[in-house]
């Protein structure tokens, strides 16, 4: 019987809707958790407060990140294009440069992130991006184009990475492991959603998948029509091992 490597983890935006997920779930798995998060939003992690460590600051900052991932074995990273000074990328960077040399890494985007070109987008995925990615520049809240490039960063690194490229998300209670596919475009992914917390978990189960180092798996929810239609294209990871 294989054993989980992971003892402790960082998330990196953990007080966000997904992260605060990603926290519930590595904790249910016995992990050490540590969050990072800006300070304005520490009191979004109040109900965990008592059982995860907490390191307040921007995710770009170097200096935090280099703190909070020291000896983690893996890190949870939300890659949230905030305002117009490389705030994904910088992140991205960041956890690359900084966490320990042998942890395995896990970061979230949408799908419109593509490593190899392969991905068929419809004419209304593509306008839609267009669209929310002029209007967030022109009110300068988000830069869609900088968790492109913090992919492309991530995309080329020799470290231990995974990049989970998450549909449309709704909340509700969990279907289970969403199933995935190399590529957008694969009739396993038509529905186009996933349930938040399903999303939260394929993250902290791809730290423990090796079959998953080095892909940009995109996801839909295992309940899903289209997943339910295709279920011999999609894949899902290996499920966790039972506790001891």
């Amino acid at each position: 019987m294989s054993t989980d490597p992971m003892r402790k983890v960082c998330i990196v935006g953990a007080s966000g809707k997904l992260g605060q997920y990603m926290v519930q779930h590595a904790l249910d798995r016995g992990y050490e958790v540590v969050g990072v998060c800006r300070e304005r939003s520490v009191g979004k992690l109040a109900a965990f407060a008592d059982r995860i460590t907490i390191v307040p600051g921007p995710t770009n900052d170097r200096e935090v990140i280099g703190k909070a991932v020291a000896g983690c074995d893996g890190v949870l990273t939300v890659l949230v294009p905030w305002g117009l000074r490389q705030y994904s990328s910088g992140t991205a960077q960041a956890v690359l440069d900084h966490a320990d040399p042998d942890a395995r890494m896990a970061f979230s985007c949408g799908w419109h992130i593509t490593r190899d070109g392969k991905d068929q987008y419809s004419w209304r995925f593509k306008a839609g991006v267009r669209i929310v990615a002029w209007l967030a520049r022109l009110v300068r809240v988000v830069d869609i184009d900088d968790q492109v490039e913090a992919c492309r960063r991530i995309f080329a690194s020799d470290r231990r990475w995974t990049v989970v490229r998450g549909s449309d998300l709704e909340e509700g209670e969990s279907q289970g492991l969403p199933v995935w596919s190399r590529h957008v475009g694969d009739p396993v992914l038509a529905s186009n959603l996933t349930r938040r917390v399903d999303f939260a978990l394929f993250m902290v189960q791809a730290l423990t998948d090796d079959t998953l180092i080095h892909e940009a798996p995109a996801i839909v929810g295992r309940l899903s029509p289209s997943a339910l239609a295709h279920a011999d294209h999609g894949r899902s990871p290996d499920p966790p091992a039972p506790a001891t």
